[in-house]
């Protein structure tokens, strides 16, 4: 039997060193930025969802460009599960809230906010706190969805070589 073909057989290694290199440069500011989006989306333009596909995209990278393997390293597929079923959750809970502990609307404001507070972290009240959640939902619910897709594309890869080869031997 001979040796799989060489791009079967370095599969998950990663990219380029400059790749890897500018991955390393980038992958603290990118997450730091969504960070940023999330925390103050109810401010400035962003939020939960915005900022939940910013920090995904930083996972997405570092999986393009160091392999597969390190990128479920940093993020395994269980944490990102997790993560994305508790975001739901607790999303849910904070709206839920606003019935119970307000005796008002689904995702009614329950936390009051003084009116020197205002443009700062804690002017928006549970706004925040649903950003916060969502962007765990979202970042977490992307990363999946990327795993799960490029999993499909390496499984149809690997039934296309294997038919490939079937084809050669039957050939000879």
């Amino acid at each position: 039997m001979s040796a799989p073909p060489r791009r079967l057989r370095d599969r998950g290694t990663g990219m380029s060193m400059t790749v890897k290199t500018v991955m390393r440069w980038l992958k603290g500011p990118i997450l730091l930025f969504g960070i940023y989006m999330v925390l103050y989306g109810h401010i400035t333009p962003g939020g939960g969802f915005g900022g939940g596909v910013v920090i995904a995209s930083a996972f997405v990278l570092i999986t393009l460009a160091a392999g597969q393997k390190e990128g479920l390293r940093i993020f395994p597929l269980g944490m990102a599960s997790r993560l994305d079923s508790a975001g739901l959750l607790l999303f849910l809970v904070i709206g839920w809230l606003g019935t119970w502990w307000a005796g008002g609307y689904f995702f009614e404001n329950y936390i009051p906010t003084a009116e020197t507070a205002r443009f700062s972290l804690f002017s928006g009240g549970i706004i925040p706190l649903g950003n916060l959640v969502l962007g765990l939902k979202v970042a977490s619910a992307l990363f999946l969805v990327f795993t799960v897709l490029t999993a499909f594309h390496i499984t149809d890869e690997l039934l296309g070589e294997t038919e490939v080869q079937q084809r050669q031997e039957d050939k000879s």
